[in-house]
């Protein structure tokens, strides 16, 4: 992850105040210049994110966003850092496993299934109710999305965007094994700002959710003779635009992925909403 750079006093002192004095830090991610602490104090925990260098945008990006969106008890402040270029912002820390991690059981063939296919219906309701509001996250993954006690939290909201808040240019469409075709092709042309839709990220729900069943990314790069490794992420898009890498074949629990695979070999028009894809998912037998 490389080293963290400095905690800023700010957001120390923002954290204090909701977990109580003093907090113990905990690394918990260091990706692309924002760095990821869980501070926990006497009275509870937060999550704190840094921003340096190009982290400092996308981090004050994120906070406006969360502003925008309005949900309660999420962001708790947000600041500047006391060296030049850097921003940071602290939300609640949210306690439960991951889309991902709710899968483990199911991906080494153990009982599970109903715990997962009962977190992938909440999954899918928790990013309908997210359309319904006019936005869209733009960067669903198995690990953005958190099942607590009181349902599911949404994480990582930084390229997340409604009418007037438009995504910036550097944003590439989500985790690039995740994007849609329609949506891959409009990046590698140049359309800027691209935007998404919600029928792109029902394709990147469901690939979400092919990927935390197999443990594998939903497209079959070997079967196509590629090494995702060995290409950039603009060369990637020029395979997934063109429909030329497919579906993987592992079947771990074929009458789940029945429902995904039309989702991820379909036409853009004729992908479901996240809510019919929520319906169609708790019809599954296990």
């Amino acid at each position: 992850m490389g080293e963290f750079p400095p905690f800023p006093a700010a957001a120390r002192a923002a954290g204090e105040a909701v977990c109580g004095a003093p907090i113990e830090l905990t690394e918990i991610s260091y990706r692309r210049g924002a760095a990821v602490w869980k501070a926990a104090g006497p009275e509870g925990a937060v999550a704190v994110k840094v921003g340096d260098d190009e982290g400092a945008a996308v981090t004050q990006r994120e906070a406006a966003v969360l502003k925008a969106i309005g949900w309660p008890d999420y962001l708790l402040a947000s600041g500047e850092g006391e060296e030049a270029g850097a921003a940071w912002l602290v939300t609640r820390w949210f306690t439960g496993p991951s889309t991902g991690q709710v899968f483990a059981p199911v991906r080494r063939d153990m009982d599970g299934k109903a715990g997962a296919l009962s977190a992938s219906v909440d999954l899918c309701r928790a990013v309908a109710d997210l359309h319904a509001s006019g936005w869209i996250h733009s960067d669903l993954q198995p690990a953005h999305g958190i099942h607590t006690d009181h349902g599911v939290r949404l994480l990582d909201l930084s390229w997340s965007w409604r009418r007037g808040l438009e995504p910036t240019s550097d944003f590439r469409g989500g985790l690039t094994h995740l994007v849609a075709p329609e949506l891959a092709a409009a990046i590698n042309i140049g359309i800027q700002p691209v935007t998404p839709s919600a029928a792109a990220e029902v394709y990147a729900l469901a690939g979400t959710l092919w990927t935390c069943i197999t443990g594998r990314w939903p497209l079959d790069y070997a079967a196509a003779g590629i090494d995702p490794v060995q290409l950039t992420p603009a060369n990637l898009r020029t395979h997934i635009a063109g429909r030329r890498v497919p579906l993987d074949t592992a079947s771990p629990w074929p009458a789940f992925q029945d429902i995904l695979r039309p989702v991820l070999l379909g036409r853009t028009g004729d992908r479901p909403t996240a809510a019919e894809l929520a319906e169609s998912l708790a019809k599954v037998a296990m």
